[in-house]
């Protein structure tokens, strides 16, 4: 069956320790992810990059959760565009970036299937759960965070995205 697919570029690595991730949706556009998705029957439409300010011109004074206060902020424009995707019938598929933008990407789509009266099932494979809070994280990366977070728990930031 043929679907509609909003594509969307997250590059973004605020939640993590490591530098990189952010040109995940760069490499996955240029080892061609629409061409292979067209190939599949589906309709597919690049939607662009969700804006994300670059860790270099940031100051981070939060050590219990590192850039909470912008990854917040990218997370809820995700939010807002999975909603509008969900919508407009569209399935989103976000290219990150690190796991904090799971925040953004799954608010989003539970605000869009709420509002049907449909709820989201999420499965969640990784080597490690993300459910983290900052009285638990370790390290402060927000990306050990995302799952926790959704559930209700952690930095209020985090918890209310997409409302």
């Amino acid at each position: 069956m043929k679907k509609s697919i909003q594509i969307y570029g997250v590059p973004m690595d605020l939640g993590a320790n490591l530098r990189g991730v952010d040109m995940g949706p760069s490499a996955l556009r240029i080892a061609g992810i629409r061409v292979a998705l067209l190939k599949l029957g589906h309709m597919v439409r690049d939607m662009g990059e969700i804006a994300v300010e670059s860790r270099v011109v940031q100051e981070d004074d939060e050590s219990s959760a590192r850039f909470v206060a912008s990854v917040a902020e990218a997370c809820e424009r995700i939010a807002v565009a999975a909603e509008k995707a969900v919508h407009a019938g569209a399935i989103p598929v976000f290219l990150g970036g690190d796991h904090s933008i799971a925040a953004g990407t799954i608010s989003g789509v539970a605000k869009a299937l709420k509002a049907t009266d449909e709820s989201i099932g999420v499965i969640w494979f990784d080597a490690h759960t993300d459910m983290n809070t900052p009285d638990t994280s370790p390290s402060g990366n927000v990306h050990g965070m995302p799952l926790s977070a959704l559930l209700g728990y952690g930095d209020s930031r985090l918890t209310s995205i997409g409302g």
